[in-house]
């Protein structure tokens, strides 16, 4: 019989069935610590952010309003948190393209977006196979401005007032027309919640853009345009399109001589083609935090305000990323009703 040491590995204790192997619990204790290690160093890395250059994917063609929004906010944060901030101009779809990129890309702060109402939430609305939902697909970082809407006649137009507008539509159904940047975009529904509002059936005439609604009143084909106030800003300054109003909460500095509906009594016609920043669901919490308080500081600003003043942006309330999910369900839910009235 053998009376050797026990054997390596073994405890030599008769009747037990476990024996210590040091090396195969510093194994398991790896293999237990796995996930903490894996955790404590995304945070550490989450909190370094960045450390190379991050892109933001703008699902529009270069040089429109998101541009103009976005590329001076961009510069700033380049200047704040060291490293370039690059706009990638992924325009398709509707804006379906660009934001559908961004939701499949990782959470890791490298790749973000700047989204409006349309790709966001009209689209998936109006259109069946939309891959990304706004409820689970991004993480919200910042409102950076909102664009109003300008409902403007011809400058030597009769109707002289929204009121003179509203009442001409009731009058005549379909008679008064009005034209938009396209069927869906926000001009198109900010017209649509007008004739909601005052019982009026307005005749809705869709352009390819904001140049061709505006021809479209100046030569007369069309009584009047709902459109982006930033593209008819200057021909209004001019003379040649009478604004009636804005669809904005207050007055935009830029066109400070017209009314927004709200305060000529048209309480519910607001709407703003607003730009929504954010990232992949699943963002880290401190990049999240980061990214908001420098944004919140390059907003406030006033070189940034000016020029958003300029470009007839108007200022975004200020929401807490948290909330955002909750806002971006309150325009949905806001719209949708008008969705279907537009048909």
């Amino acid at each position: 019989m053998g009376t050797g040491r026990p054997g390596r590995g073994h405890c030599g204790m008769v009747g037990h069935g476990f024996c210590f192997d040091p090396a195969m619990t510093t194994r398991r204790s790896l293999l237990l610590a796995a996930p903490a290690l894996a955790l404590t160093g995304g945070l550490a890395s989450a909190q370094a952010w960045p450390t190379r250059p991050v892109r933001i994917i703008i699902p529009f063609t270069p040089g429109g309003a998101s541009d103009i929004a976005m590329r001076p906010v961009a510069a700033r944060l380049e200047q704040l948190l060291g490293q370039p901030f690059v706009i990638d101009n992924r325009a398709g779809g509707g804006g379906a393209i660009g934001i559908g990129a961004a939701a499949n890309e990782r959470p890791d702060g490298y790749t973000l977006m700047l989204s409006t109402p349309g790709p966001l939430i009209l689209l998936p609305m109006m259109q069946s196979g939309i891959p990304y939902s706004a409820a689970r697909s991004f993480t919200y970082v910042s409102l950076i401005a909102g664009a109003p809407i300008l409902c403007a006649v011809a400058g030597n137009s009769p109707i002289r007032s929204l009121r003179d507008y509203a009442e001409a539509a009731r009058r005549a159904p379909e008679a008064v027309s009005f034209g938009s940047s396209g069927i869906g975009s926000m001009g198109h529904l900010t017209g649509v919640l007008f004739g909601m509002e005052t019982n009026a059936r307005l005749l809705h005439a869709p352009f390819r853009g904001a140049p061709e609604a505006q021809q479209g009143v100046l030569g007369g084909s069309i009584t009047s345009l709902w459109d982006t106030a930033s593209a008819n800003a200057a021909a209004a300054r001019a003379g040649n399109l009478r604004g009636l109003c804005v669809s904005s909460p207050e007055r935009a500095v830029s066109l400070p001589d017209v009314p927004t509906a709200r305060e000529l009594g048209f309480g519910n016609v607001v709407s703003l083609n607003w730009f929504l920043f954010g990232g992949p669901a699943g963002l880290p919490a401190p990049i999240v935090e980061r990214l908001a308080t420098a944004v919140r500081q390059v907003l406030a600003e006033p070189r940034i305000r000016e020029g958003m003043d300029n470009a007839t942006f108007v200022g975004m309330p200020e929401v807490a990323p948290g909330q955002l999910g909750a806002w971006v369900e309150d325009e949905r839910a806001k719209w949708e009703p008008v969705v279907r009235a537009a048909g």
